[in-house]
């Protein structure tokens, strides 16, 4: 995991999965929790639409992840995940999946390296199963 994945997890170094579908993408609502770097929880107005919600840095000129950005789900015991129609994609084991506000879906396998946004993207976290 990187430094700004970390970061993007409010300081955290893991996040465990306890239902599925999980659904993970960007805090957009409060500038100031983004300046601080922590998960932002939802004003209560609205439902969440994310189970997991990643900051960007307020400063950053080009965002990385989208508001609804993927989506990690279990079959059969097999784990998949899903690219929301983002507009940068989803990097898993170094394949491209969704970008360009398409979807896209790959099976997720013990210790790939998830990448969310482009291959250059700073945000790359790793799957982790039992």
């Amino acid at each position: 995991m990187t430094r700004e994945a970390k970061r993007a997890l409010g300081g955290r170094h893991d996040v465990r999965i306890d239902r599925f579908p999980f659904k993970v993408g960007r805090e957009s609502r409060s500038p100031a929790a983004a300046k601080s770097h922590h998960t932002e929880l939802r004003l209560g107005t609205l439902p969440g639409v994310n189970d997991l919600y990643l900051l960007e840095p307020a400063w950053k000129d080009i965002l990385e992840i989208s508001r609804e950005h993927f989506v990690i789900d279990c079959e059969e015991g097999r784990f998949w995940l899903t690219d929301r129609g983002s507009a940068c994609g989803t990097v898993v084991a170094g394949t491209q999946v969704g970008g360009n506000r398409v979807s896209g879906r790959i099976e997720l396998r013990n210790g790939d390296v998830i990448i969310v946004g482009n291959a250059s993207s700073e945000y790359a976290f790793r799957f982790e199963t039992g």
